[in-house]
């Protein structure tokens, strides 16, 4: 069963996206994460919700479509092809994606209105700003309110949206619980690894460092990963 938007919400306060990132290693997933140039608007703006995909032609009907049929805790997530010519977002999209219960917006493009959306305070993760709107309008593609694509990923409504400062990351809700549980773990291996260093201990003697290069040389196939995982290290996932 999928977790619901408070669930999902309460349990990813809790972690980051590089957690959850390094679980889907740890659990084979592919790690989904928009370009590293995706970034919040508003500074500390997190974000984890149901994808709500648009793909963007040049109105702001279909934002507008997509958020009267949304659910609440939904993100929205708008492909506008990652163009850097054009915005597709401003503040009144995002304060009716706010009024529509919406938990943020990621948009694979750029916006504007850059003091107002920070003045509405929804999280919004975009390329970047330009002060131009739209600047052409093309037909409509039947699939765009049912996928979107950021960077090489296509999204839909069985992904969750997970945005923090550090990006964006996308992951199969059916598997949302199998993954926080394991990000939590990796989250709590680093923190008595952090906390076992400034107690003194370096992270060197915490895993066996010594040990996994006497190893290395016996063993040229043997990876610090291996290693790792045999000594319940979390610093790579």
């Amino acid at each position: 069963m999928n977790m619901g938007p408070d669930e999902l919400r309460d349990r990813f306060a809790a972690l980051t996206t590089a957690h959850v990132a390094d679980a889907c290693l740890r659990a084979a997933a592919p790690v989904r994460c928009a370009p590293p140039g995706v970034g919040p608007v508003v500074a500390g703006g997190r974000a984890a919700g149901r994808v709500l995909p648009t793909r963007h032609v040049g109105s702001v009907d279909i934002f507008l479509e997509a958020i009267d049929r949304a659910a609440p805790g939904d993100v929205l997530v708008v492909d506008n092809g990652g163009r850097t010519d054009e915005a597709c977002v401003g503040d009144l999209v995002v304060l009716e994606a706010q009024a529509g219960g919406l938990a943020g917006l990621v948009v694979w493009g750029l916006h504007r209105d850059t003091v107002d959306i920070r003045a509405v305070g929804l999280p919004v993760f975009s390329l970047g700003a330009t002060p131009t709107g739209p600047r052409r309008l093309a037909a409509r593609p039947p699939e765009a309110l049912r996928s979107a694509r950021v960077g090489e990923w296509s999204v839909d409504p069985d992904d969750l949206a997970l945005a923090d400062e550090d990006g964006v990351l996308f992951i199969p809700a059916i598997r949302a619980r199998e993954l926080f549980d394991l990000a939590e773990s990796i989250r709590d291996t680093e923190r008595r690894q952090a906390e076992r260093i400034r107690c003194g201990e370096p992270l060197r003697a915490q895993v066996g460092f010594g040990g996994y290069l006497a190893a290395r040389a016996e063993n040229t196939a043997l990876t610090f990963r291996d290693h790792l995982r045999a000594v319940g290290g979390a610093i790579e996932e």
